[in-house]
């Protein structure tokens, strides 16, 4: 039988690790894109929330409303008629102040109100300044029209980095995120949306849905949402709920910054 023996040169053991870098940067870039870049969080570092870790069948329905007048209250009505109790809402103030009356409504039926910020726009683009002041004056219109102080923030197209995170939690507000994303907003047709939330879904399992008037087909996905996961069991939660049962699986958010960074050094730049 033969020995076949390889020999890698100096050159040849850079290039191989210049490509598995090279690989690993575009999947790094991948999830930078989904908003689901995650790694394994330092205790004393602010983190973003996308799941608890728990055996239970608790799960999260939450709805992002930024704009519109014509779609949340359907979705409030398969709610009612659903039966299902808890929900979370996360609304933009400028939408908050001219639309008093849903608001009210999403009160009424008891659901939980998360602030979406103020201007709609990527806060990880904004100076530490104007990101303190977009979040601290959603609060006050949101504290305004509601009557209470909101807790929990879910940024803006979902964007954000380390810089983002400290100066929400130095305001006192949690950072939500989502484990299992509807993709709603594309309108893709109800039975696809309905797949991509039932299939993915899981014991503390945060779903981001939406209620502005860009979503077409939400108010008919959402019966079937429902119906499907009950019959696995699940039961539906708030997010804060989701917090206080169990413990928070959090996630260091580091950017795309960092992980050219780590590019460059892994090949010597």
């Amino acid at each position: 039988m033969n020995n076949f023996f390889y020999v890698l040169n100096g050159k040849k053991i850079k290039r191989f690790f210049f490509v598995f870098a090279a690989a690993l940067f575009a999947a790094g870039v991948i999830y930078v894109e989904q908003g689901q870049v995650t790694v394994f969080s330092e205790e004393s570092a602010p983190s973003a929330i996308y799941s608890v870790s728990t055996n239970k069948k608790v799960i999260a329905l939450t709805f992002d409303i930024s704009w519109g007048d014509t779609r949340a209250e359907p979705i409030l009505k398969v709610l009612k008629e659903k039966n299902v109790q808890k929900a979370t809402f996360f609304l933009s103030s400028p939408w908050s102040k001219t639309h008093p009356d849903i608001v009210k409504a999403i009160q009424q039926q008891g659901y939980e109100i998360g602030s979406h910020g103020h201007k709609h726009t990527n806060y990880s683009s904004l100076s530490d300044e104007e990101i303190s002041r977009q979040i601290s004056t959603a609060h006050t219109i949101l504290t305004e029209v509601t009557g209470q102080a909101p807790k929990l923030l879910r940024l803006p197209n979902g964007d954000f980095d380390k810089r983002v995170l400290k100066i929400a939690a130095s305001q006192g507000y949690k950072v939500i995120q989502w484990d299992t994303d509807s993709q709603d907003w594309m309108n893709k047709g109800v039975q696809t949306i309905v797949d991509r939330v039932v299939k993915k879904a899981h014991p503390g399992d945060i779903v981001l849905l939406h209620a502005s008037d860009s979503v077409k087909q939400t108010h008919e996905a959402l019966p079937l949402i429902i119906d499907e996961l009950r019959k696995q069991g699940y039961e539906f939660v708030t997010v804060t709920d989701l917090l206080q049962e169990a413990s928070v699986q959090g996630n260091e958010v580091r950017d795309q910054a960092w992980l050219k960074e780590q590019l460059k050094y892994a090949i010597g730049w």
